[in-house]
């Protein structure tokens, strides 16, 4: 009795849900958005990226104990910011970070999950590839600490020319926020003003240059 009771409520749901036609297809749209993973860094791509960064560290006289590594691969709402331990090869720190809003509002997450990348002056747009994060200086914005970027690459070498720097926001969270996203600026990356208050003081006291890598 109680398997036929179990059919009958099936054969019910089946038959609402095709009765409803958009309505079920929103629900079950929801549902599969409830239940969808959390996307989160994949460490063995990180590691790759690792490897990378100390050999170009130890080449170009950066700093060999760690690195800022941004996959901008991951949705702003997860933490896809890495402070990478270059001597254990291992996460030491993970925050959230923002991206430029390009053509979308400032301050809204419109490209939370895509966003487009530009060296362009004027883009609003984050730009990818290598950094050396050296010139702690005044901000306006968080905590009043930023850091100069200086781009090595074709593809970020404007960064000084655009104002692109590295600083804290109010608005930036602590705590992931998916499947929201973080706010959008005008390009640069940003943190919460606790996670500038922890990075801070490793910048400031490295005797060398620190490597940012912004990819996808």
């Amino acid at each position: 009795m109680k398997v036929f009771g179990l059919t009958v409520v099936f054969l019910l749901l089946l038959s609402c849900g095709s009765e409803s036609g958009n309505g079920n297809s929103s629900m079950v749209k929801n549902l599969t958005h409830t239940i969808e993973k959390k996307p989160e860094i994949n460490i063995s791509k990180t590691k790759i990226k690792g490897k990378e960064a100390l050999q170009f560290c130890k080449s170009k006289g950066f700093n060999t104990d760690f690195c800022i590594l941004i996959d901008m691969s991951l949705p702003s709402g997860v933490k896809r910011f890495v402070v990478w331990d270059l001597k254990t090869h291992s996460v030491s720190k993970k925050y959230l970070v923002g991206h430029g809003c390009g053509t979308n509002q400032w301050s809204s997450d419109g490209s939370k999950d895509d966003p487009q990348f530009s060296n362009e002056d004027g883009s609003h747009l984050s730009s990818l590839g290598k950094y050396k994060l050296e010139g702690r200086g005044h901000s306006d914005w968080g905590i009043n600490i930023k850091y100069l970027m200086h781009g090595l690459e074709e593809t970020n070498n404007n960064a000084l020319k655009r104002f692109i720097v590295f600083h804290s926001w109010d608005m930036m969270s602590d705590d992931e926020v998916y499947p929201k996203g973080s706010p959008e600026g005008w390009g640069c990356p940003t943190v919460s003003n606790n996670a500038m208050r922890e990075i801070d003081p490793m910048i400031r006291d490295s005797e060398r240059p620190v490597l940012m890598w912004i990819y996808k």
